[in-house]
């Protein structure tokens, strides 16, 4: 079985990073997780570090390069480049659950192989703000979609008509939770997320609780219930900025060990000693990866959110449905200039944000300057659910918002136009929108240009698209400049809509053109129709980067 693991695994992906080369921009991001956690356990049974550390290469690129704040990854279902974390903003396909999920068993596999808990760091802060966030609380639905694009918001599976990728990993999610709270090896018993719950170390026939209100409370204790000679090493998480302090049964102890290790106490327990670790949870800011001006603000390890209502009396479905498309948050998207930001120079503002008072964490932007009537109450995101939300707030200098302010409102005035005309739309060369569009091919290639995808065929390819009762439709199509010369035919339900023969004058830039689709064409516009592209012999259909099928008002060339 492990030699056809080895012949199995994807060398394409892998080679790559065996040489330390990120080659994952515009790559399927759940189809390649876990391929990666394959080659983590074929490198732990077969004792290969190279494969190993391809492994831990992989993690550092998405964790470090591709993550946000929550935990998550991907956009549309595909890694975006590294550089740019626009479209994470812009899209209300935000991070898949499903990632997460797979990220978490990468973690767990390299922690047990390599003991380092920078792994544990990450699993915490993923399980808290995105596993945990990703169930409703009442209907027990799952979300598929965590949009981090500023006023969106989420929508959850229906337990009779929903049967997403992300509720079957998503049931698994939240059976969990007590996977990787405790370890052990030899005479040594790890704790490493603080969460309140009772192990059995049967090895040793030792059993252990751990009492904990974390993280609405920042100290946890641990209870021993047996006599016992044993190292307990408690972890100290790099997000403890001041001081960790620690008492066995009420007196202070002293350690070494600093951020990012164990707390190793090795002693004769007694049944009945209590050991207490106190943690100092600041507030903190983690700005976009890209360094662009957008910052999530943290409590420890905990990512904390805004409810935002921009559209008044708004009535929103935040359960999704049966339909092809039934996962995403498809109701309107708010204009980016309405949402919170910050007026601040730098990161000034993090001093103006309190704890406000009470049990569980709340917290107040207080006379911190906004471009909102009143200071933003923040929660941690987990507890969020059923509204629109903010995790990413913009930061502007006082001298410079305004101006930013009206290029975000006329950048959402034109988003919003061409939504407004959508009737539906593919992005070619993406796995989950061409499967969506029931994608069919022969001897077609996909590939990437800067950051856009493509696709093109040297036969033909297609696509299924819904014109929602508009009898005369227009499909546009986006190309790029360098394409020139290609010959090809468009078919709508195998007839002739154009010959097109891409032009020389464009250079390297991406353009539109609009195809009318006359009414005779469509029989029945309420049902799904085939577009299909088909090369010229000796020439290439496409490449395309946008099929858009609009309703009958743009003008016919861009």
């Amino acid at each position: 079985y492990l030699n056809l693991a080895n012949r199995y695994t994807d060398q394409s992906l892998l080679q790559p990073l065996l040489q330390h080369q990120d080659k994952l921009t515009g790559l399927h991001a759940n189809t390649q997780i876990p391929k990666i956690v394959g080659v983590a356990r074929i490198a732990e049974l077969s004792h290969n570090k190279a494969w190993l550390e391809s492994a831990d290469y992989f993690w550092q690129q998405v964790v470090h390069q591709r993550t946000v704040s929550i935990g998550g990854n991907s956009v549309r279902e595909h890694f975006h480049p590294s550089e740019d974390f626009s479209s994470m903003l812009d899209s209300v396909e935000g991070p898949e659950t499903c990632n997460t999920y797979n990220m978490l068993k990468l973690s767990k596999l390299l922690y047990e192989n390599k003991r380092d808990l920078r792994y544990i760091d990450y699993y915490e802060r993923a399980l808290y703000n995105h596993i945990l966030s990703s169930q409703h609380p009442q209907t027990g639905g799952l979300v598929y979609f965590t949009p981090m694009r500023p006023d969106h918001y989420r929508v959850y599976s229906s337990a009779q008509e929903s049967m997403w990728c992300c509720v079957g990993s998503g049931i698994e999610n939240h059976a969990k939770y007590g996977e990787l709270i405790y370890a052990e090896e030899d005479n040594n018993l790890f704790v490493n997320l603080f969460v309140d719950s009772e192990v059995n170390w049967k090895a040793k026939g030792i059993s252990l609780s751990q009492k904990t209100q974390f993280p609405d409370d920042n100290t946890s204790q641990m209870i021993i219930h047996q006599e016992a000679d044993f190292t307990l090493n408690l972890r100290y998480p790099t997000w403890a900025k001041g001081d960790v302090t620690v008492s066995i049964n009420g007196e202070p102890q002293r350690f070494t060990p600093t951020q990012g290790q164990y707390i190793p106490l090795t002693r004769h327990w007694r049944k009945g000693d209590s050991v207490t670790i106190t943690l100092p949870m600041d507030i903190s800011l983690e700005q976009l990866p890209d360094k662009t001006a957008y910052y999530s603000v943290l409590y420890g390890p905990i990512v904390l959110a805004a409810k935002t209502a921009p559209i008044a009396n708004e009535a929103l479905n935040f359960i999704g449905d049966a339909s092809r498309m039934g996962h995403i948050a498809s109701g309107p998207m708010c204009e980016p200039s309405q949402a919170p930001i910050f007026i601040s120079d730098g990161t000034r503002f993090l001093t103006d944000i309190r704890r406000e008072p009470m049990s569980q964490l709340q917290f107040t932007t207080g006379k911190a300057r906004t471009n909102q009537a009143s200071p933003i109450t923040l929660i941690p995101f987990f507890r969020l659910h059923d509204s629109r939300y903010t995790l990413y707030f913009g930061q502007s200098a006082p001298d410079e918002w305004q101006q930013k302010q009206q290029e975000l409102a006329h950048k959402a005035q034109m988003e919003a136009k061409l939504m407004a005309q959508t009737l539906d739309s593919v992005q070619p060369g993406e796995q989950q929108p061409e499967s969506d569009h029931f994608f069919k091919a022969s001897k077609s290639e996909a590939g990437l240009n800067g950051n856009r995808h493509w696709r093109h065929a040297q036969d033909w390819f297609s696509y299924q698209l819904d014109a929602k009762g508009e009898s005369q439709p227009i499909l546009r199509l986006t190309y790029f400049g360098l394409d020139a010369g290609r010959r090809f035919d468009i078919l709508i339900n195998d007839k002739r809509l154009a010959e097109v023969t891409l032009p020389a004058d464009k250079g390297p830039i991406f353009y539109n053109v609009d195809y009318p689709i006359p009414a005779d064409m469509l029989l029945d516009s309420t049902v799904p129709f085939r577009v299909k592209f088909v090369a010229k012999p000796g020439s290439i259909a496409g490449g395309l980067y946008e099929v858009r099928l609009l309703k009958s008002e743009p003008s016919s060339t861009h």
